[in-house]
């Protein structure tokens, strides 16, 4: 199976719950580290998500893993908060950033650049503004290679 069928395939098992428990669920990676992998579920909820929750969360995603087998072979679980450079994954998650402080990176170079950190400043669904200093950065949401919000220094 895929990495891409089985990240389509958790995610089938654990949305109805994270729905149902005011939860979202921000992004699944399924990866190789080493001779070792990795199943990791990055949720996140209105106000910050707690150990505890993460835990509920693991418990119930380990039974449906358990009951579904969509994973041959061993892999390690891990149910997380995405954490404070919380990655912007969907244009919704664009749209709930507008106003902080950002860090964008394109496939190719805008304004002649490829990396731009600052003040998300607007998100219409097609352009990501990005104000800089002083000058602000229209970068065309197909050319986003990676966006996540920034801790500011």
């Amino acid at each position: 199976m895929s990495t891409s069928t089985i990240k389509s395939a958790v995610e089938a098992l654990v949305q109805p719950y994270l729905n149902d428990n005011g939860f979202e669920l921000v992004d699944i990676e399924y990866i190789k580290e080493g001779s070792n992998w990795f199943l990791r579920i990055f949720v996140d909820k209105e106000g910050g998500i707690d150990i505890d929750e993460c835990g509920r969360i693991s418990e119930f995603v380990s039974e449906q893993l358990d009951k579904n087998d969509p994973i041959s072979g061993a892999y390690f679980l891990e149910v997380s908060s995405p954490g404070a450079e919380r990655p912007l994954k969907k244009p919704e998650d664009v749209r709930k950033a507008v106003g902080k402080f950002v860090l964008v990176t394109t496939y190719e170079p805008v304004d002649g650049a490829k990396e731009f950190e600052g003040h998300l400043v607007s998100f219409d669904g097609d352009t990501v503004v990005v104000k800089t200093g002083k000058k602000e950065h229209s970068i065309p949401y197909g050319k986003v290679a990676s966006a996540r919000l920034a801790i500011q220094f």
